[in-house]
């Protein structure tokens, strides 16, 4: 039990570590004031250049870091490689049936494959993925 607890200790620091929304300099600048403003401005879109492959996903090895990466890496350490993969499997399995469902009782299944892959990109955006 102790081991757990320090565990989740360690894991809470790396991920308050890593995050830094709510540092001072993000407050405001000299003035205190708020950069939403400036944070909400529309930007002009550059097309975008596809590829030829059938999905342009990227895969774990390329995986982005992001803010719940470190409770992946305790995860590895503490579950193991192989353990955590058939615990993310699961997960995955999990929440594409229920995005089915969804898009099922709401008439929309036709979304179904896009927020799919909607959801895997923000995996891979907030670091499940890594």
């Amino acid at each position: 039990m102790n081991r757990f607890v320090s565990l989740c200790l360690i894991v809470v620091a790396l991920v308050a570590s890593s995050v830094q929304g709510f540092a001072p300099s993000s407050l405001g600048g000299i003035s205190g004031g708020s950069n939403f403003v400036l944070s909400q401005r529309s930007r002009v879109q550059q097309p975008v250049a596809r590829s030829n492959s059938k999905s342009s996903l990227q895969m774990g090895s390329q995986a982005k870091f992001g803010v719940f990466s470190p409770a992946v890496y305790g995860a590895k350490i503490a579950l193991g490689a192989d353990k955590l993969n058939k615990v993310r499997g699961k997960a995955i399995s999990l929440h594409s049936q229920y995005i089915g469902e969804f898009c099922e009782w709401a008439g929309a299944y036709h979304l179904r494959t896009r927020l799919i892959k909607k959801a895997k990109t923000n995996g891979d955006i907030l670091g499940f993925l890594v």
